[in-house]
């Protein structure tokens, strides 16, 4: 419990005084969470998993915001490229394999050894999902169109 109250001042710090974190960011973390939170539910009717207790809801819900965070920090620093390919597929795992691996860390310091939730998952995908914050303009098109109108 002391860790999910000093890692939901962490999350309200960095969202309240971050310029990267705006109001479509914050958007995106309440679907997510909200996507969970019904997700969990529907489980403990349909396969009688635990109950999510408030404390619960409230760990996904910051695992989520923390997620996104690092997604739109890592997005800010290798934007995504406007192109398919090789480069997306490296970036994206460059960016979930140490986000699963920090998602461990928060769930053994948040849930402790007896989890009831995939913390560690909701965080990776949650970082995959903010990396898309910014995005690569086509500059080679432009490039392209510049040269074949100076051609002509």
């Amino acid at each position: 419990m002391d860790w999910t109250v000093i890692m939901a001042a962490i999350t309200i710090l960095l969202y309240l005084f971050h310029p990267w974190m705006n109001l479509g960011t914050f958007q995106k973390v309440i679907g997510i969470t909200l996507f969970l939170e019904i997700f969990y539910l529907v489980g403990h009717y349909l396969m009688k998993w635990p109950f999510p207790t408030p404390v619960v809801l409230i760990q996904i819900f910051i695992v989520t915001g923390l997620g996104v965070a690092l997604g739109v920090l890592f997005s800010r620093i290798w934007p995504l490229p406007y192109d398919k390919g090789f480069e997306r597929i490296l970036r994206t795992f460059l960016l979930v394999i140490p986000a699963l691996g920090f998602g461990m860390g928060l769930q053994v310091l948040m849930q402790g050894a007896q989890a009831t939730q995939a913390i560690y998952l909701i965080f990776g995908c949650a970082a995959w999902l903010g990396s898309g914050r910014f995005v690569r303009e086509k500059e080679a098109n432009n490039i392209r169109s510049v040269s074949a109108r100076e051609s002509v």
